[in-house]
C-alpha cells in the first residue's frame, strides 16, 4: 500500500506554501488562506489564461491547465478567475474544436505544446476539454441547466473520436489518453472513452509513476475508472514510492512535490 503518512511528510518537508495548502484541503477540506489564491492567480493575464513563465505576458493552454489544476486541488475551481480562465479557453478554440499554443511559444515549448504540431494539438485539445469538463460539473453537478460550453466541448470530443484509432489507440502522448477518456465520458461518447480505459489499462506495467498517478487521479475525478485499474494504479504506486515518502516527477525534481500531491488526490478516500 502507499504510504500516506510518508507522502503527507514529504509534501509538509519540501512544499511551498501553495503545495502545503492544497495538502490541507485534499486531507481535510480545510479552505486555504485566501492569500494562496491570490498567489495564483497573481500570475493570470488581462486576457484569462495563466503564462508558460512567471514572466511571460502570452497566456498558455497548457500552463492554464496546471493553474486550474491546482486550483481545484484547494476547492477553488469556481469564482471569478476561474471563470475568466474558461472564457479565454473558450475564446482561443480553434475552429475545428481544437486547442493549440500561441505561435509565439513555439520556442519555449516543450514537446506535448509545440505550435502546430499534431500530436500536441491532440494532447491539448483533450487537457483543455478535460478541464472545461470538470469546472463545468462543479458550476454545475445536477445538470440542472445547460453547460456554459457545451457548444465547446462538443466540439471538441466530435474532433477527438474522429482521432480515435479502430483499437482504441490515439496518435499523441499518453497523457492525452485519460483527459480525453474524461471529455468523452461528459459528452456521453461512452463507448470510446470506455476504448481508451481499456487502452491505459494494458499500458499500466510501463508507466512512469507521475503518469501513473496523473491517471488515476484525473479519472477519480471525473468518476471513471474500474476497481481493477485503480487497484492496479495504486500498487504500482506502492512499489515506485521513495524512501523519502515522494515520487519522481517526469518533469524533474522541481515537480516532485507536484506529483506527490497527485497520488494523494488520487489515493484519497
Amino acid at each position: 500500500m502507499v504510504d500516506i503518512d510518508a507522502a503527507i511528510g514529504y509534501v509538509v518537508a519540501h512544499g511551498d506554501p501553495v503545495e502545503r495548502a492544497r495538502l490541507s484541503y485534499l486531507r481535510t477540506g480545510q479552505p486555504p488562506d485566501p492569500q494562496v489564491i491570490e498567489r495564483i492567480v497573481a500570475g493570470q493575464t488581462e486576457s484569462g489564461g495563466w503564462p508558460a513563465a512567471a514572466d511571460g505576458v502570452i497566456a498558455s493552454v497548457d500552463a492554464t491547465a496546471f493553474r486550474l489544476n491546482e486550483l481545484d486541488d484547494l476547492g477553488g475551481l469556481h469564482g471569478e478567475p476561474v471563470d475568466r480562465a474558461l472564457a479565454w479557453l473558450a475564446t482561443v478554440q480553434r475552429q475545428d474544436g481544437t486547442w493549440q499554443e500561441d505561435e509565439s511559444l513555439a520556442e519555449q515549448a516543450p514537446a506535448w505544446a509545440m505550435p502546430g504540431d499534431p500530436e500536441a494539438t491532440l494532447y491539448l485539445t483533450a487537457l483543455a476539454g478535460f478541464w472545461m469538463t470538470v469546472a463545468e460539473f462543479e458550476a454545475n453537478p445536477h445538470l440542472q441547466v445547460p453547460a456554459r460550453y457545451g457548444s465547446a466541448l462538443a466540439a471538441a470530443a466530435r474532433w477527438l473520436v474522429a482521432q480515435l484509432r479502430p483499437d482504441g489507440t490515439w496518435p499523441s502522448f499518453l497523457a492525452a489518453g485519460w483527459h480525453a477518456a474524461g471529455l468523452l465520458h461528459g459528452q456521453q461518447y461512452f463507448y470510446e472513452s470506455a476504448r481508451v480505459q481499456l487502452v491505459l489499462g494494458d499500458r499500466l506495467p510501463d508507466m512512469a509513476p507521475a503518469d501513473i498517478a496523473s491517471m488515476a487521479a484525473a479519472l477519480r475525478r471525473v468518476q471513471l475508472g474500474d476497481d481493477w485499474l485503480l487497484q492496479s494504479a495504486r500498487k504500482r504506486l506502492a512499489e515506485t514510492q521513495r524512501t523519502d515518502g515522494g515520487w519522481d516527477s517526469a518533469e524533474g525534481p522541481v515537480f516532485d512535490v507536484n506529483t506527490t500531491l497527485t497520488v494523494l488526490r488520487a489515493c484519497r478516500a
